[in-house]
């Protein structure tokens, strides 16, 4: 893996995990994480990832899902631009308690996004993942089950660390979601990630047509 040498300790751990129990123990104990991911790492996928939903998600009263929404960054932004029905999940019951602390979103709960999620179909107007797509955490699998989620000419929002883009499948399951006629693209641009470890990501946006 590049751009590792001077990374965050912590964040380095985090992308070189053998198992899911191991990142979780991980979460548990990370108490300065708000501090290294965006003071030390320059952490930006919040931002980024809102600043696009927002040129197209319109309806303020639309049902969003913030998918691994760690300690609520992405769910401060939204609230503060007056997106205030908001659904928080992550598996890591810390980070969710953090984000509780925020008082921002409607509802939090645990949520393993590598598996078959516990939600009806077509039941989010809009999606948003930042930080989530990363070595180590969850992979493009997971796309299919948000689209299942979303509702017809909803939006799926997420970021895609470069290093994981590279490594797993993200363009071919992409494409066949395409070819499917599951979604649409609307934006896929490299775009910053973690500014002060010159990391960058893939920031996509599609539109669900199912």
């Amino acid at each position: 893996m590049k751009n590792t040498k001077n990374m965050i300790p912590t964040i380095y751990k985090t992308l070189h995990v053998s198992n899911l129990d191991e990142l979780k123990d991980l979460y548990k104990n990370w108490n300065d994480y708000e501090n290294d991911v965006i003071n030390l790492a320059g952490y930006v996928g919040h931002i980024v990832t809102t600043d696009a939903l927002f040129k197209y998600l319109k309806n303020k009263k639309s049902k969003i899902l913030d998918a691994g929404c760690g300690t609520g960054l992405v769910g401060q932004i939204l609230h503060k631009n007056n997106y205030k029905n908001i659904v928080g999940v992550d598996f890591s019951q810390e980070m969710i308690d953090r984000a509780h602390k925020k008082n921002v979103y409607q509802s939090l709960g645990l949520c393993d996004l590598t598996e078959k999620l516990e939600f009806e179909d077509g039941c989010f107007d809009a999606i948003i993942c930042a930080g989530t797509f990363t070595c180590g955490h969850v992979g493009p699998e997971a796309l299919n089950e948000m689209v299942r989620i979303t509702k017809n000419e909803g939006y799926i929002c997420f970021t895609v660390r470069k290093q994981e883009w590279e490594a797993a499948p993200y363009e071919s399951i992409i494409q066949s979601l395409e070819d499917s006629k599951s979604w649409l693209e609307v934006e896929r641009h490299t775009s910053d990630y973690n500014t002060q470890e010159d990391i960058n990501c893939q920031l996509c946006l599609f539109q669900v047509t199912k």
